[in-house]
């Protein structure tokens, strides 16, 4: 299908945004379903937003409460800082799961950035997690040492001229732009996901919703062995979804034999990263029959 589609997506379940006040951040998040159904949290990743889950939720045969956050300078959750901490969002979660399951312990569905968040949650509060679906969220390969002074001088120098996100003429130009990195997708559904993403600008110009200090480099060097050992120390059921197209997935296939020992799996045939974009239906039937044996 191309952009010469006009059509507009429409929404099987209609999600409603609630915002809290959650540790100096104005967080937005969306749920859909009755919140008497059984509950899971869906955590986005870099550059998405909660609200684009919509394609998953529409697919789901039962009765499920899906809560699904903007993580903070992302989609439409605010905050005033200088620089991003992978700590505040275990953090925030850990807030988020004590406003909607301050008793009982969570099921978590991640993607990718919201995947390795829910990773090193659940083995860090092992006891407030019930269940873990990983989608495409397997951690990067180890920094060496040697690369940390050239880290922290990229993110002093780059910190003084900030970097910007892309500016579209429309949305219809970043639908477009959607549609070209996931061919799987509808044009109404890039289209949607364009409407999530972006916001018109005064002078007629779409821009993000993203605070573009997302994009500055960490300078704290990513240790693989960290990370690792917060996975091992998960209780919960763990499922692990990849899509058999995806370089993210090959990339960490050699380090999941040995930190993911007791998980189950699924490979999602001709998926790339973005499952949820691109084959919604078969996203939807591996994480509820995997939830469904945990309710």
């Amino acid at each position: 299908m191309t952009m010469a589609d006009n059509s507009i997506y429409e929404r099987i379940h209609q999600g409603k945004r609630r915002s809290f006040d959650i540790r100096r951040v104005r967080y937005n998040v969306t749920q859909w379903g009755d919140p008497n159904a059984p509950t899971f949290f869906y955590l986005h990743g870099w550059g998405d937003s909660g609200t684009t889950f919509q394609f998953v939720v529409d697919e789901l045969q039962d009765d499920w409460h899906v809560v699904a956050p903007d993580w903070r300078g992302f989609g439409r959750s605010v905050v005033e800082c200088s620089s991003y901490w992978f700590p505040d969002y275990l953090a925030d979660l850990h807030a988020l799961l004590d406003v909607y399951s301050p008793d009982e312990p969570a099921r978590l569905v991640g993607h990718s950035m919201g995947a390795n968040i829910g990773g090193l949650y659940a083995g860090t509060m092992p006891e407030r997690v019930r269940a873990f679906v990983n989608v495409e969220g397997f951690g990067l390969n180890d920094s060496e040492p040697d690369a940390a002074p050239q880290r922290y001088r990229q993110w002093l120098e780059q910190s003084q001229d900030l970097p910007t996100f892309t500016k579209y003429a429309d949305r219809r130009a970043l639908a477009a732009k959607i549609l070209a990195r996931n061919p799987q997708m509808s044009a109404a559904q890039a289209d949607f996901v364009a409407g999530e993403w972006g916001t018109a600008q005064a002078d007629g110009q779409f821009t993000l919703r993203a605070d573009a200090r997302h994009k500055l480099p960490n300078p704290v060097l990513y240790r693989r062995a960290e990370a690792e050992a917060c996975w091992r120390a998960i209780t919960a059921d763990i499922l692990l979804v990849s899509g058999g197209a995806s370089q993210f997935a090959r990339s960490a296939g050699q380090h999941q034999g040995n930190v993911w020992p007791d998980a189950e799996s699924v490979e999602i045939a001709g998926a790339g990263h973005m499952l949820h974009f691109e084959t919604p239906t078969e996203l939807a039937v591996a994480i509820e029959s995997f939830l469904s044996k945990h309710l």
